[in-house]
C-alpha cells in the first residue's frame, strides 16, 4: 500500500499490543467519494485511515483507524464524538456481517490510550459541604414566611445567573442544538414525556401530547434566538445548590455541555419556589414572595426582559418533570394539574408572565 499519511503517535504500539510481531507496511487516508451530481457526497462524520499490516506468519492484514470530528450533528462536544466511538465498538461486535471492532481508545498526550475490556464510565469531583437548598425551600413552606436571609440567597442565585448569562457566544449551531435537546433529548420533553406512567391522576396520555405538541411548535419560534447563546448551567435547580452559611453556596451538576438558552437555568430554579407551595397552597406566602423576588432581582441585574418572550417551553419541560410521578410520587393530582396549566397558558401566550403564577394559590 505504500506510506502515504503520517503514522499517528501511539499506533506502533497499540498493535503491537493486537498483533505482537507485526509491522505497519503502509498507512493512508481513506478517500471521500468521488461521485458527482445529485448522489456525490460532500462530508462525513469522521476522518479515517487505512493501515497495511504484515505479521510475523507473512499475512497481510488491512485495519481502519478512525476518530470523530467535531461538527453541529450532535458531534461538537467531545462526549458526543467519545460516545459515539464507544457505541460504535459495542455495536459492531453485535451485528451480523458487518467488519469486526478491535479497539476503541482515547487519544492522551498524543498517544493512543486503549479503553477495551473496560465497562462504565466514572467521575470524581471534590466534596462541598452544605445544605441542599431545597430543605430551605421546605422549611419555608412549612412556615409560610420568608426570612430576610431567605431573600438573600434568592437574590444571590438571581446574580450568579445573571453573571453567568451574561457574555453571549456567536455560535448559531450551539444554540439550535440546545432547543433540539430541549425537546428530543431523553431528559428533555419526548424522553420525561414519555417516562410517565399510562395512568397519572391529574393529567392524561391526550394532554401530555398536547403539550409535547405545543412545545415542537417553539422549535421554530426560537429560530433566530441564537444570539441568546451563553454559557448556562444546564441543571439548575434546588438540589443541586448547596449554601453554608449566610448567601454562600455551591452549585452542583452542570449539564447539557455549558451552553444554552439563559432561559433553562432561570425556569429550573424559578418553578420550584411554585412547585413547593402547591404541596401546601395555604401557606404558600413566603415561597410565592421567593418567585416574585426571584423573578424580578434577574431581569434587573440582567437586563434580559426578551427571556420572557423565550421562556415558555422551558418552563413546560420543567413542568413536565417535577409533575412526573416517577421523580415526585407524592406530588398531589390536583398540583399536577394546576402546574401543567400553567406551562399550557404560557405555551399559547407571546411573552411568559410570572404574575399568572399567583392565580394557582386563591
Amino acid at each position: 500500500m505504500g506510506v502515504g499519511a503520517e503514522v499517528p503517535a501511539g499506533l506502533c504500539e497499540l498493535l503491537a499490543s493486537l498483533f505482537p510481531g507485526a509491522r505497519i507496511q503502509g498507512v493512508r487516508a481513506l478517500a471521500a467519494d468521488t461521485g458527482t451530481g445529485a448522489t456525490g457526497k460532500a462530508a462525513g462524520y469522521g476522518r479515517p485511515l487505512a493501515v497495511e499490516l504484515e505479521q510475523t506468519s507473512g499475512e497481510r492484514r488491512w485495519l481502519v483507524l478512525r476518530w470523530a470530528t467535531s461538527d453541529e450533528y450532535g458531534h461538537d462536544r467531545r462526549a458526543d464524538r467519545a460516545a459515539g466511538l464507544i457505541l460504535a465498538y459495542d455495536t459492531y461486535r453485535e451485528m451480523p456481517r458487518h467488519v469486526k471492532a478491535l479497539d476503541v481508545g482515547a487519544i492522551a498526550d498524543g498517544q493512543l490510550l486503549s479503553l477495551r475490556g473496560t465497562g462504565e464510565f466514572y467521575l470524581l469531583t471534590e466534596f462541598a459541604r452544605g445544605v441542599p437548598y431545597a430543605e430551605d425551600l421546605r422549611r419555608i413552606a412549612r412556615e409560610a414566611s420568608a426570612t430576610s436571609l431567605d431573600h438573600l440567597r434568592c437574590e444571590a442565585l438571581a446574580r450568579y445567573l445573571a453573571e453567568l448569562h451574561a457574555r453571549k457566544m456567536d455560535d448559531a449551531p450551539a444554540y439550535r442544538r440546545a432547543v433540539r435537546d430541549l425537546l428530543g433529548h431523553g431528559e428533555g420533553i419526548f424522553g420525561i414525556v414519555d417516562g410517565y406512567p399510562p395512568r397519572v391522576p391529574g393529567t392524561s396520555a391526550a394532554r401530555l401530547r398536547h403539550l409535547e405538541e405545543r412545545c415542537l411548535a417553539w422549535r421554530w419560534r426560537l429560530r433566530g434566538r441564537e444570539g441568546r447563546l451563553a454559557r448556562t448551567h444546564g441543571d439548575f435547580h434546588p438540589f443541586n445548590i448547596l449554601f453554608e452559611e449566610g448567601a454562600r453556596f455551591t452549585a452542583l451538576d452542570a449539564s447539557r455541555g455549558g451552553r444554552g438558552e439563559p432561559a433553562d437555568d432561570v425556569t429550573a430554579l424559578a418553578i420550584n419556589y411554585v412547585f413547593f407551595a402547591l404541596e401546601q397552597p395555604a401557606r404558600c406566602a413566603g415561597l410565592m414572595s421567593l418567585w416574585r423576588h426571584f423573578w424580578s432581582a434577574y431581569l434587573e441585574l440582567s437586563g434580559d426582559r426578551l427571556l420572557l418572550e423565550v421562556a415558555a417551553p422551558f418552563f413546560a419541560w420543567r413542568a413536565l418533570v417535577v409533575s412526573s410521578p416517577r421523580f415526585y410520587p407524592a406530588f398531589p393530582a390536583e398540583a399536577r394539574d394546576a402546574l401543567l396549566s400553567l406551562a399550557e397558558r404560557a405555551l399559547e401566550a407571546p411573552s411568559f408572565d410570572p404574575s399568572w403564577a399567583e392565580e394557582l394559590f386563591p
